[in-house]
C-alpha cells in the first residue's frame, strides 16, 4: 500500500468508528475527515469541496425543499386524510398506509413521506384502539422500500447515478430503477403486511396502550416550588398520597441544580426545590394546581412563560440539533420561550434534571411554550411532531398546482428534455413564487448535515480511487469469488453493501460501494450496470438496526421499539431483498 492508501484507509476507518459510536453528528465526523485529508494532501486542494457542488448534492437539496412545498400546499394531506378507518384490520391497514408510504417517498424524499405519514398512523392506532408499536415498523419499512423505485426516491439513487455519469459518461435516468426496485418493493411489503409485522416483539406491540398512547404516559417531569407552594415544609415522601391521587408518581428531588440521592424522600422541601415526577401532561397539570408549583420558566425571577401556552410532544431525530445536547445548553428557555417540561425515553430511568438531561435520538420530549414558539423550536431543533400541528401555512388550494408543477418537472427531466437538477430548481422556484414555500422556511427545509456529508465524503471516495484504494477492495472481492459465476459476485456485493448500510449511513455507503461495484464489473469482464443497481438498492435496504435509516430511528421512541427489535422483522426482509433482486438485476441488467 502507498503512504496516500494507508492515509485514506485509516480515514475511512476512522470515519466509520465515528459514525458508530455516535458521539458526534455524522456531517461533523466527515467534513472533518475532509479537512484531515487536505491537511495530508491526499485530496487535491482544488477538488477540496467540489463535492458541495456536485450534481448529487444539489438534487438531494432540492428534494428536500420540493418534499416541503408537497406538504404545505396539501397535496400529500388531501391523500393522507382519507385512509384513516378504525374498521380496517391491521393487515389491510398496513397494506394501504405501507403502498401510500412507499408511491410518495418513491417521488419525495422517504424520510419526508415517513414524516408525514407518523401522525397519521398513530391517530389510526388511536381510533382503532391498538399500539403504534405493530404499525410504525411496517410504515417505515415500506417508506425505505418506495425510494428504490425512482432516482430522486432516496439518496443512495442519486449518488449511483451521478458516479455513473463521471465514470461511464451517462447517469442513469429518473425509472431506470424502476423495474428492479419495484420488484423488490412489491415482494417486501408484501412480506411486511402479511407476515413481517407478527416477528415484532410481543412486548414492544403492547408496550404503549391505546390509553398511554393518548395521554403521553412516562413522561419524567421536571416543576419548580414556588416561593407559595403548598409543598413546602413537607418531606418528600409525604407527598405520596396526593401524588397518587393525581395519577403522579415523585421521582425525587433537586436542590441548586443537583438531584438529591437516597435521602431525598426524607428531606423537607424548600422554595426554589424542584420536585421530580413521573406523569402524563394532564396529571402533571393537576399536581402543579393542586401543590402551587411551577413551571421551569415561570419563577418570579424568570418570566419567560407567559400568556398563551400550550403542550406539544415531539420525538429528537438522529439529526436533531438537541440529540446530545440539554435543554440548557441549547437555551429553550432563555432564547427561544420554551420550557423542556419532560422526556420519554422508553421506559427507562431518568437520573439528572430533566433540563439539564443529555437527549437522545428516539426521546420523546414534552414542550411547553406559545403556539408559535413550540412550532418554531421543533423545527429549528429539527425534531418531527407526534400531533398534527395543522400549520396555517397549508394552502389547499394548491394543491393541484404544486402536484402539475412537480408532474411536470418530473416527465420532462424523464424523458430528457431538461436536466434533472434543472427542473427541480424550476420546481422549486415556482413554489417560492407562488409562495408554497414561504421564503423564510425555504433554507430551513434543508437538511444541511446530510449536504455536508455528501460535500465532505464525495472528494474522499474520490481521493480513494484515485490512489487506488478501491483497486484494492477491488481485488479482495475479485480473490474472494475468483472462478465463481458473476451472480455469486452480485450476492457478495450486495450482502456486503447491506450490511455496512445498517451500522453506517447509507449515503456514505453508497459513496464508497459504487466504485467498487464499477471495478469489480471491469475485473470480470462484464457490464457494471447489474453490480451499480445491486449497490443502489442494497445501500438503501437497512432494516436490522435504528441506526441504519433515518426512518427507522424516527419511529423508535414513537413505536416503543428496542435496539434489537428491528433484526426480527429486518433479517428475513434483507433476505428476501437479496432473493428478489438478485434474479430480477440479471434479467432487466444483463452481465
Amino acid at each position: 500500500m502507498t503512504p496516500d492508501q494507508i492515509i485514506l484507509f485509516s480515514l475511512f476507518f476512522l470515519v466509520f468508528a465515528g459514525f458508530l459510536w455516535g458521539r458526534w453528528r455524522y456531517d461533523i465526523v466527515a467534513f472533518t475527515a475532509l479537512i484531515v485529508a487536505l491537511l495530508f494532501n491526499v485530496v487535491p486542494t482544488d477538488l477540496a469541496f467540489s463535492g458541495f457542488g456536485h450534481p448529487a448534492t444539489i438534487i438531494v437539496a432540492l428534494v428536500l425543499v420540493v418534499s416541503r412545498g408537497l406538504t404545505n400546499s396539501g397535496a400529500v394531506d388531501l391523500i393522507t386524510r382519507s385512509v384513516i378507518d378504525q374498521s380496517r384490520s391491521i393487515g389491510m391497514h398496513i397494506t394501504i398506509m405501507g403502498g401510500l408510504g412507499g408511491i410518495l417517498s418513491a417521488f419525495m424524499n422517504n424520510v419526508a413521506a415517513l414524516a408525514m405519514l407518523m401522525p397519521v398512523d398513530i391517530q389510526a392506532a388511536q381510533k382503532a384502539g391498538r399500539t403504534p408499536g405493530q404499525t410504525l415498523m411496517p410504515l417505515s419499512f415500506a417508506t425505505i422500500l418506495g425510494g428504490l423505485v425512482t432516482l430522486i426516491g432516496t439518496p443512495p439513487n442519486i449518488i449511483i447515478a451521478s458516479i455513473r455519469e463521471t465514470t461511464l459518461g451517462e447517469p442513469f435516468k429518473m425509472f431506470d430503477f424502476a423495474p428492479v426496485g419495484l420488484i423488490a418493493a412489491l415482494v417486501g411489503m408484501l412480506y411486511v403486511a402479511t407476515i413481517g409485522w407478527r416477528l415484532i416483539p410481543e412486548q414492544s406491540r403492547n408496550k404503549n396502550s391505546p390509553s398511554e398512547l393518548a395521554e403521553l404516559e412516562g413522561y419524567v417531569a421536571d416543576l419548580v416550588v414556588g416561593a407559595d407552594s403548598k409543598a413546602i415544609g413537607q418531606k418528600v415522601k409525604e407527598l405520596d398520597a396526593i401524588a397518587e391521587e393525581n395519577d403522579c408518581y415523585v421521582l425525587g428531588l433537586a436542590r441548586r441544580g443537583t438531584r438529591l440521592g437516597g435521602r431525598a424522600r426524607n428531606e423537607e422541601i424548600k422554595a426554589g426545590d424542584h420536585l421530580i415526577i413521573e406523569a402524563s401532561p394532564e396529571a402533571i397539570n393537576a399536581l402543579v394546581g393542586v401543590l402551587g408549583l411551577k413551571f421551569q420558566g415561570q419563577t418570579a425571577s424568570n418570566k419567560a412563560l407567559s400568556g398563551d401556552i400550550i403542550l406539544a410532544e415531539a420525538v429528537v431525530t438522529r439529526e436533531s440539533r438537541l440529540a446530545g445536547r440539554t435543554a440548557m445548553q441549547s437555551k429553550l428557555l432563555p432564547r427561544y420561550g420554551v420550557s423542556l417540561l419532560g422526556i420519554s425515553r422508553q421506559g427507562k430511568a431518568i437520573r439528572t434534571q430533566v433540563r439539564k438531561t443529555e437527549l437522545e435520538p428516539g426521546d420523546i420530549l414534552l414542550l411547553l411554550g406559545a403556539p408559535d414558539n413550540v412550532e418554531d423550536v421543533i423545527g429549528r431543533m429539527g425534531c418531527l411532531p407526534l400531533a398534527d400541528r395543522r400549520l396555517p401555512i397549508t394552502q389547499y388550494d394548491r394543491a393541484w398546482l404544486a402536484i402539475g408543477v412537480f408532474a411536470a418537472a418530473l416527465i420532462a427531466a424523464s424523458l430528457g428534455w431538461i436536466y434533472l437538477p434543472v427542473a427541480l430548481a424550476v420546481v422549486v422556484i415556482v413554489f417560492v413564487f407562488t409562495d408554497i414555500v414561504p421564503l423564510r422556511e425555504l433554507y430551513d427545509t434543508i437538511e444541511w448535515p446530510v449536504v455536508v456529508l455528501l460535500g465532505s465524503m464525495i472528494p474522499l471516495g474520490a481521493a480513494l480511487e484515485s490512489s487506488g484504494g478501491t483497486e484494492l477492495i477491488v481485488n479482495a472481492l475479485g480473490a474472494a469469488t475468483a472462478g465463481l459465476p458473476a451472480w455469486v459476485a452480485l450476492t457478495l456485493l450486495m450482502i456486503v453493501t447491506m450490511t455496512l448500510s445498517d451500522v453506517l449511513n447509507n449515503t456514505a455507503t453508497a459513496i464508497v460501494a459504487a466504485p467498487v461495484a464499477i471495478g469489480l464489473a471491469a475485473q470480470m469482464d462484464v457490464n457494471p450496470d447489474p453490480f451499480l443497481m445491486a449497490v443502489a438498492v442494497a445501500a438503501s435496504c437497512a432494516f436490522l438496526t435504528p441506526i441504519g435509516h433515518k426512518n427507522n430511528m424516527l419511529i423508535l421512541g414513537p413505536g416503543g421499539y428496542s435496539f434489537s427489535d428491528y433484526w426480527r422483522m429486518g433479517l428475513p426482509l434483507e433476505i428476501i431483498i437479496v432473493a428478489v433482486s438478485v434474479p430480477s438485476i440479471m434479467v432487466f441488467w444483463p452481465l
